[in-house]
């Protein structure tokens, strides 16, 4: 008596570390699709568009300019203090303003990701910091946090669950 309930002890212990790691193992399989799998977007038809950026005391205004894919962007650059300058990473674009002076460029954006434009020329001591963002497309690595976020609550709730049940030894 004693050695069968020991034994059905045993394999419900085997059953629940069975189901244990296939619940991991499915888990991981659904992280590594979130990180891996091209997500499908709508991507909206490329316009032009008229960015005016202001350059003054080692820092750019706007900080941060998001455009989609494929537009074509027109930037219009003044400074207003000193000679400033502006080159985006990733892209052979760069301008020059002398103060109040403001000069146009264009390009098209044709890599999605995140580039910082920096000042091109020597303006001060704090020229190293001038560094603004260029978003291209939509935000990849937000959109596969707030999944994998996603994944990490449920993933939560049902290991939960499922100590509760054993603990309990009862199923709902």
């Amino acid at each position: 008596m004693m050695e069968e309930l020991l034994s059905t002890q045993e394999e419900l212990n085997h059953q629940s570390l069975q189901t244990k790691w296939r619940l991991m193992v499915l888990i991981s399989q659904c992280a590594l699709l979130i990180l891996f799998l091209p997500i499908p977007l709508v991507t909206p038809k490329p316009i032009d568009r008229l960015i005016h950026i202001d350059a003054t005391s080692f820092q750019f205004t706007p900080a941060e300019i998001k455009v989609n894919q494929g537009d074509r962007v027109t930037i219009e650059f003044v400074s207003t203090d000193v000679v400033h300058g502006i080159s985006i990473d990733g892209y052979d674009f760069q301008l020059t303003s002398d103060p109040g002076q403001p000069v146009t460029g264009t390009f098209v954006a044709s890599w999605p990701g995140m580039f910082r434009f920096r000042c091109s020329v020597a303006c001060g001591n704090l020229h190293p910091f001038m560094i603004g963002k260029l978003w291209v497309g939509p935000n990849l690595i937000l959109i596969r946090g707030v999944l994998l976020g996603i994944l990490a609550v449920v993933a939560a709730i049902f290991s939960l669950k499922k100590s509760k049940v054993l603990k309990t030894g009862k199923t709902s």
